[in-house]
């Protein structure tokens, strides 16, 4: 038996395929957020004590931060096939995505662990920690209560701009919604079903994080 259309040729199919595409956004997303996180933490935490680590990794902060994802996407991808070291488009478009995360996430966390007071971490030696210890107990606690904000906001513009690995074939949402637009030629009904599915996936993201924000303030 066939499908009932939706609207036109839109099919209950297409909503499928369109949640599939959901997953791999999320999917993509996750890797992006996870790895950039914890290179942009390290990135960040080097800025902020070694001069010379600094002076290296400005140079990559600025350049990812400077270069839209859009060309960067491309060029990588172009450039891994021209010396037949292909990537498939996920591995690719993870790569890129992460090192975007980790530049920005070294910013925000340079400046977080610049902001706590050295004192915290001398009272805390004074008391017979290791610097490991005043570390981990002290300093991260309070840089991240600091940068969760900061950190939320970037989580949702990665999140976002995981739609851009569409340009190299990775078939999340946005790629997804092209496919079926080809076949039904309903592009505006189509997109707005893929904004809803980008609203559903921000929204409770942005309402938890201002949760855990208000938490962390008292």
């Amino acid at each position: 038996m066939n499908s009932v259309p939706l609207f036109s040729g839109l099919q209950p199919n297409d909503l499928i395929f369109l949640l599939q595409g959901a997953g791999h956004t999320l999917w993509l997303a996750l890797w992006a957020i996870v790895l950039g996180s914890v290179l942009g933490f390290l990135m960040g935490w080097l800025r902020s004590v070694s001069r010379v680590g600094n002076s290296l990794i400005v140079v990559l902060v600025d350049v990812s931060r400077s270069v839209p994802l859009l060309i960067q996407l491309i060029v990588l991808n172009a450039a891994l096939a021209a010396f037949r070291y292909p990537l498939s488009p996920f591995y690719c478009s993870a790569v890129v995505l992460t090192l975007y995360m980790a530049s920005f996430c070294s910013e925000i966390y340079k400046g977080g662990f610049e902001s706590v007071p050295q004192n915290l971490q001398k009272a805390a030696r004074s008391l017979g920690m290791s610097y490991l210890q005043a570390f981990a107990n002290v300093t991260v606690p309070i840089m991240l209560r600091r940068t969760f904000a900061s950190w939320i906001g970037i989580v949702l513009g990665v999140l976002k701009d995981t739609s851009l690995a569409a340009v190299i074939g990775y078939i999340e949402l946005l790629r997804g919604s092209q496919i079926i637009v080809t076949r039904t030629q309903e592009p505006l009904l189509v997109l707005l079903i893929v904004g809803i599915f980008y609203f559903l996936l921000c929204y409770p993201i942005a309402r938890l994080g201002a949760k855990v924000e208000k938490g962390l303030g008292q």
